[in-house]
């Protein structure tokens, strides 16, 4: 899978990331909370970013 940074709140890595790939979708790098109350599959997760990420990379014309 090739992997691009699309979008982030910050500079030095460690910030909510939005990443396209080859494969048409997209990889999200956030918070892994612990209070969601989601029942997810084994090989499933989720995380939280900003809202703000996302209305950016649609302002930018990334998604």
């Amino acid at each position: 899978m090739l992997v691009r940074k699309l979008i982030s709140s910050c500079d030095d890595g460690d910030c909510p990331t939005l990443y396209g790939t080859d494969r048409g979708t997209l990889l999200v790098q956030g918070e892994t909370p612990a209070d969601h109350g989601l029942t997810l599959p084994g090989h499933e997760t989720v995380v939280e970013i900003p809202i703000e990420l996302i209305r950016k990379a649609i302002r930018d014309q990334l998604i």
